[in-house]
C-alpha cells in the first residue's frame, strides 16, 4: 500500500459513498478517521478492511452537525497526523413528500446536518490546514447532489436545496482559502445504488429510475470516490471551487 504523510478525515465513512471512499483513501496511503453517527459496526468493518491491507483507520462516533462532535471528531484525526484531506460526506434524506406536508422539524434536521455539518467540519479542517496558521495545506471535497439542479420535485425538495447550499458554500470557501493553500471542490453524485434510498423509504429508487438515465443505470459507490480521490490528489491541484458531476448524465448543466 502506498505511503503518504496525510490524515484523511471521511464524515459518513461507515456506508455508501463514504465507505467507498475510506477504502480508496487508503489505497492512496491516507491514514483513515472513518465517521459514523450510531453503527460502530459498519466503521469497524471498514477499518478491519483498511487494516487487512496494511492501511491505517480509526472509526469515530461524532454528529456532525453537533459542535463537541466535531471537535471530537478531528481531535481523533490529531492523533493520526497531519490532516491534509476532509470529505464532507455525511448526509441524510427523509421520506418522499411534497413541500406542503414537511414540517419545520423535518426541515431542520436536513438542514442541520447536510449544511450546518458541512460547514463546522471546513471549518475545523480550515484550522488544522491552513498554511496561514502553520497547517501543511490540503483539500476539501464536498459532495452535493444532482438533486440540487433538479430541485427534488415531490420528494426531497428539503434535501435538494441543502445540497444547493453546498453549491454555493464550496464556491465561497474555495476562494476564501485558496491562497492559504487549502482547496475546495465538490462531487456532484446523481442516483447512486447506495442505502440512502432505504433510508428516505424507497430501497427501489436507483434501479427504478435507472433506465430512463442517459446512461441507462444506477452509479456505484466506487465511481464517485474515484472523483472525490482525484479532486484530493495533486493530479488536480489547479483546481479549486469546481464541481465534478458524476450523474450518468442527468443535471449536467452549470
Amino acid at each position: 500500500m502506498p505511503q503518504k504523510n496525510g490524515v484523511l478525515v471521511v464524515t459518513g465513512g461507515s456506508r455508501g459513498i463514504g465507505a467507498a471512499t475510506c477504502l480508496l483513501g487508503a489505497a492512496h496511503g491516507y491514514k483513515v478517521v472513518v465517521n459514523y453517527t450510531s453503527n460502530v459496526e459498519a466503521a469497524e468493518r471498514v477499518c478491519a478492511q483498511i487494516h487487512a491491507k496494511g492501511g491505517e483507520a480509526v472509526a469515530v462516533r461524532g454528529d456532525v452537525a453537533n459542535p463537541d462532535d466535531v471537535e471530537h471528531i478531528f481531535k481523533a484525526a490529531d492523533r493520526l497526523g497531519t490532516l491534509t484531506g476532509l470529505v464532507n460526506n455525511a448526509g441524510i434524506v427523509a421520506p418522499a413528500m411534497p413541500v406542503v406536508d414537511m414540517t419545520a422539524e423535518r426541515i431542520n434536521e436536513i438542514l442541520a446536518v447536510n449544511v450546518t455539518g458541512s460547514f463546522l467540519c471546513a471549518i475545523a479542517a480550515v484550522k488544522r490546514m491552513s498554511t496561514k496558521r502553520g497547517g501543511a495545506g490540503g483539500a476539501i471535497v464536498n459532495i452535493g447532489s444532482a438533486a440540487s439542479k433538479l430541485g427534488g420535485v415531490n420528494t426531497y425538495v428539503d434535501y435538494a436545496s441543502a445540497k444547493g447550499a453546498i453549491d454555493t458554500f464550496t464556491v465561497g470557501l474555495a476562494l476564501e482559502v485558496a491562497s492559504e493553500g487549502i482547496r475546495v471542490n465538490q462531487v456532484r453524485p446523481g442516483v447512486i445504488d447506495t442505502d440512502i434510498h432505504a433510508s428516505g423509504g424507497d430501497p427501489d429508487r436507483a434501479h427504478r429510475m435507472a433506465p430512463s438515465f442517459p446512461i441507462p443505470r444506477p452509479g456505484t459507490a466506487e465511481e464517485v470516490a474515484k472523483a472525490i480521490l482525484w479532486l484530493l490528489s495533486d493530479e488536480s491541484s489547479y483546481s479549486t471551487g469546481t464541481t465534478v458531476t458524476v450523474s450518468g448524465g442527468r443535471a449536467i448543466f452549470p
